[in-house]
């Protein structure tokens, strides 16, 4: 199965004219960053592998992409948190309702006092029938699906008009931004333009995100922008709603709920100084963990949402 060459349109948000990636339409169920990070996965054989292996939170994007990859793979999910809210497993949505009705398996923690990782190395102990993926899909393998997402955007680029263009996606662990910055860096046919990468850390700082990197082994990286107000990853701010409501007022497309409104504010605060250039924005998917997020601004903001 190959997934590729998602549309792109354009767009208006406030005074920032822009063009969209549109990776919310790789796949029904498997599309978004997670999608390109999984790619390699999809595609490769695994002729021994029965078992796909990850942890993160319950309601983690990843979650969702892993129990897709396993469905189409024909393989099964074991996914390791540290804990599901009693109202979760009482009441399931989002990304978990969709992992579950896919198969998964999402195993809680807690009770034995380890983290999920160390719970997995050393309780579970995966064999050759397992294959383990780092939180976030951050590590080596992602790179694979990564430079086919840069290589579309490069045979796009180069249909257009000569100009400088930004491309814009929030990061967690930045590990799509940083082999997004990798490939189109090093295309063989986009010597004559410019092209910057920008991101910003939605999970901890900038000086995080710069140490998630590293220790991808890349000491090139993406340009990190940031938000004039700090921002603590999973809060809710009434603002990120408002920019998100506005945005798909504006666009007519629905915008993940967690990362996509940090990265605006940052693009509205960083415009004015960039009019030179061309945006075009990667869409991240994850738009089924919106159906969880959605209650949560509802709970704590009541009529303002």
């Amino acid at each position: 199965m190959k997934l590729a060459d998602t549309p792109v349109t354009q767009h208006q948000f406030s005074n920032i004219p822009f063009y969209l990636k549109r990776d919310d339409q790789l796949h029904p169920q498997f599309s978004g960053n997670k999608a390109r990070k999984f790619m390699a996965l999809l595609e490769d054989d695994f002729p021994a592998v029965t078992t796909l292996i990850g942890y993160g939170s319950s309601q983690a994007n990843s979650l969702y992409s892993m129990a897709a990859l396993a469905h189409l793979k024909g393989w099964q999910l074991e996914f390791y948190v540290d804990r599901i809210p009693q109202w979760l497993m009482e009441t399931p949505t989002g990304n978990y309702r969709a992992a579950l009705a896919l198969g998964a398996q999402v195993i809680p923690v807690a009770e034995s006092e380890s983290h999920p990782v160390d719970y997995i190395e050393q309780i579970r102990q995966p064999d050759e029938h397992c294959l383990f993926v780092p939180e976030g899909g951050r590590c080596e393998l992602a790179e694979y699906g990564v430079t086919q997402l840069a290589n579309e955007i490069a045979e796009w680029i180069l249909t257009q008009p000569k100009q400088q263009w930004a491309i814009a996606l929030p990061s967690g662990t930045g590990t799509t931004a940083l082999f997004l910055h990798k490939a189109l860096k090093h295309h063989d046919q986009l010597d004559e333009h410019a092209i910057e990468v920008i991101t910003c850390a939605c999970v901890g700082g900038s000086a995080y995100l710069r140490l998630q990197f590293e220790q991808l082994g890349e000491t090139d990286h993406p340009t990190i922008i940031e938000p004039a107000t700090k921002h603590h990853f999973g809060k809710l701010y009434l603002q990120d709603y408002r920019i998100w409501q506005q945005l798909q007022q504006q666009t007519g497309v629905e915008f993940e709920l967690l990362y996509d409104p940090m990265m605006w504010q940052c693009l509205l605060d960083w415009y004015p100084n960039n009019r030179d250039k061309t945006l075009l924005y990667i869409h991240q998917g994850g738009l089924l963990g919106n159906e969880s997020m959605l209650p949560r601004y509802q709970r704590k903001f009541g009529e303002s949402v």
